[in-house]
């Protein structure tokens, strides 16, 4: 579509063009009902389907069973990382944290602010979290496992998930959720701001295994208690309502593109093509091990960081935007969701070359 850059931004993260082509003509009239999706009550027939369609799409497309609820919260990933200890540890059941970078260190840290003391079981911080650590021991009596699937800031993504027997697996799969093929039922459960692969920013999902509702007690707020918001289908409060739409809306999306393993196939081909333009030169440097790269989130530096704001600015020039690496940590970071077509990332790879011919 004329105009249109390719986004490389790592969320709010770029949307299917269908999608918003659909939102546009949805907006002022939806489906003739006379009023937009912005206005419609949450509590009407319409937007009741809304939500159960989306929810039976957000498990539709990965096939979780009848035995998870969906549920669509909000305050982002962030306000997760005190509901999961406040819905899910038990006393004398330590909770397990696998510290793999900046995220998993804010929901450590929020757990330490409820009395929840974690047990931290692994970490790459050694590393500067380069790296998913894999040997570690997991204490059969934990009331959960908690870990960050995938790393945006550092570029890494776990690329096998821990087997953990009859302890609850917990992740925050904010930036990694849809992107590939996994079995559903080794996670208690996940959750994820949606506005990576799954919708705009605004709207968080959580996928919970229905046992588990039985540990959210009434002394939790109930903003952040998952039985309450599982009994009122996530309509306890006013809920993003668009945000949900949207949800339902890219779910189909996936489903149209011949579903889950199809989208795969072409997120490891562009991740492909972008390591391979990186491991075959010095002149750009991955940041994250070989072994643990993410198909998500690419991180790599340049010779200096004067040549990193070159390369940002004229990279916009040229109609790609959000390749600036996060503040913490500086460099480039291209983020190459599901949205992001492979000749977004084709483009991407012939700029890195003839600015590396010009600047090398």
């Amino acid at each position: 579509m004329e105009n249109r850059v390719y986004n490389f931004n790592p969320g709010p993260a770029t949307l299917p063009l269908s999608v918003l082509q659909t939102i546009q003509e949805e907006l002022l009239n939806y489906k003739g009902e006379g009023l937009s999706i912005l206005e419609m009550s949450h509590r009407s027939k319409t937007f009741d389907k809304i939500v159960d369609d989306a929810m039976d799409a957000v498990k539709k497309v990965m096939g979780f069973g009848d035995d998870y609820t969906v549920l669509f919260l909000q305050g982002g990933a962030t306000a997760q990382f005190a509901a999961v200890p406040l819905n899910l540890a038990l006393p004398g059941k330590p909770a397990l944290y696998v510290n793999t970078g900046s995220w998993s260190k804010k929901a450590i840290a929020e757990a330490k602010k409820l009395s929840i003391e974690p047990t931290v079981i692994a970490s790459s911080e050694d590393q500067n979290f380069n790296y998913i650590p894999t040997s570690f021991e997991i204490d059969p009596n934990a009331s959960y496992l908690h870990i960050t699937s995938n790393n945006t800031i550092f570029g890494t993504q776990w690329q096998e998930y821990p087997k953990t027997g009859d302890v609850p697996l917990v992740a925050d799969m904010s930036s990694d959720l849809y992107c590939r093929r996994f079995d559903p039922n080794q996670f208690a459960l996940i959750y994820a701001g949606a506005q990576k692969n799954a919708g705009p920013a605004g709207v968080t999902i959580v996928i919970v295994r229905n046992d588990l509702l039985e540990r959210s007690h009434d002394d939790i707020p109930t903003i952040l208690n998952y039985k309450i918001f599982a009994e009122k289908k996530s309509l306890y409060n006013t809920p993003n309502c668009f945000g949900i739409y949207v949800v339902g809306l890219v779910m189909q999306w996936i489903l149209d593109q011949g579903g889950i393993d199809k989208v795969e196939a072409v997120n490891r081909k562009k991740a492909e093509l972008l390591y391979q333009t990186l491991d075959s030169t010095d002149f750009y440097r991955p940041t994250a091990r070989p072994d643990s790269r993410s198909i998500m989130n690419v991180t790599f530096r340049l010779p200096n960081e004067d040549l990193e704001k070159q390369f940002v600015a004229e990279a916009a020039k040229n109609g790609m935007v959000g390749l600036k690496g996060h503040r913490s940590v500086g460099g480039i970071r291209a983020s190459i969701y599901n949205a992001m077509p492979l000749e977004g990332v084709e483009a991407l790879v012939q700029f890195m070359k003839e600015f590396e011919r010009k600047n090398g």
